[in-house]
């Protein structure tokens, strides 16, 4: 006789899939100060694996190997910080410009806005809807205060942790990486079924890998061009804005947003007249051709994902962990839908990276 409540039933087995989902991403949520810099490591290691295994191929032992690509990813993430630093100061320093040019803009409006709000107010009254006391509005708080020193000396704590985990977990999974997806194809799957999940991971550390070196070199290209595009129209500092876009824009779509509110408030600074919009216009049609024609002719050709998928992917891990959401949620996506073998990886990618079956083994 047929049980209801056995594992077998369908729906048992789908509401038990999506009380484990739900849990497993509230428990992310809320340990975000341990998983996001984990996870981070994580798919750091996941790109570097494969110079990490050139230098084993090289006589390196895997240990050396290993601390040489956490010291060659912390010097990258390093030099990233020291080269946008620049542009933050540079930003905080004109804090006071730029409220006062929004004050400007704002002032311009304020005149419509106060017409429309007194025909709102004599409509009222003759509607005879007008509340008590005209319907002001109580005082308005003030902005809220800058962090105090204070604040951030409680906060360097928590940071340097957070580098020490992703350090961690980027050195010892680079060490171990071959044991764990051995020890992981075994606890997944059968006996039989050992080398294939074996081979798919070794494909999706592949994938990922050359997905985030063909984004570097599309990125690399836009912050080029946007640097030399904003120097030809006489935009200070055009150099530091194309690193900061060419950055920012491995954080699909709230990168470049990010990129296009900063070159708004720069033009209010620096142009006059409709001069205030070409900064965020030049990088708006270099971001389009990048997105619509350079991104897809380049990554399209391995990685074809459904848009949808990647929006939600984004969405969810931003919601999750913020910026480092943003960064892990294409590379998680591209390892998790390998591994479903969605891209059909035992014709198609696997025989376009060269590997063949004996190879992912060795590499697994």
């Amino acid at each position: 006789m047929h049980n209801p409540h056995s594992t077998g039933d369908p729906i048992v087995r789908v509401a038990i899939i999506v009380i484990a989902v739900t849990l497993g991403f509230g428990t992310l949520k809320l340990g975000a100060d341990i998983f996001a810099p984990m996870v981070l490591g994580v798919v750091t290691g996941v790109i570097l694996a494969p110079m990490a295994d050139v230098f084993e191929r090289w006589g390196l032992p895997a240990g050396l190997a290993s601390a040489i690509m956490l010291i060659l990813g912390v010097s990258v993430i390093a030099v990233m910080g020291i080269l946008v630093e620049p542009l933050i100061w540079r930003v905080v320093e004109h804090l006071p410009a730029i409220k006062w040019e929004l004050r400007a803009i704002i002032g311009e409006f304020r005149g419509l806005i106060r017409g429309l709000d007194a025909v709102n107010r004599e409509v009222e009254e003759a509607l005879g809807t007008q509340p008590p006391g005209g319907g002001e509005s109580a005082t308005e708080n003030g902005p809220d205060p800058m962090p105090t020193l204070t604040s951030t000396l409680f906060l360097a704590p928590l940071v340097l942790a957070q580098v020490l985990i992703f350090g961690g977990t980027l050195f010892f999974f680079l060490l171990t990486r071959k044991g764990i997806y051995q020890w992981l194809a075994h606890w997944i799957g059968t006996s039989r079924d050992t080398a294939i999940i074996q081979r798919r991971f070794a494909i999706a550390e592949r994938l990922v890998a050359r997905y985030f070196l063909t984004i570097t070199i599309i990125n690399t290209g836009l912050g080029i061009a946007l640097g030399t595009a904003l120097a030809l129209i006489g935009m200070p500092a055009a150099i530091i804005w194309g690193i900061a876009a060419a950055l920012l824009n491995f954080i699909l779509y709230a990168g470049p947003m990010v990129v296009v509110a900063g070159l708004l408030l720069a033009g209010l600074i620096v142009f006059d007249g409709l001069m205030i919009f070409a900064p965020a216009a030049i990088f708006l049609t270099l971001n389009m051709t990048e997105a619509q024609f350079v991104t897809p002719a380049m990554v399209g050709k391995h990685i074809s994902v459904n848009p949808l998928l990647i929006f939600v992917s984004l969405v969810i891990w931003l919601w999750i962990w913020g910026p480092i959401g943003g960064i892990v949620a294409i590379p998680v996506l591209v390892m998790v839908l390998v591994m479903l073998d969605i891209f059909e990886i035992d014709n198609e990618i696997g025989a376009d990276t060269g590997m063949s079956q004996g190879t992912a083994e060795d590499i697994g």
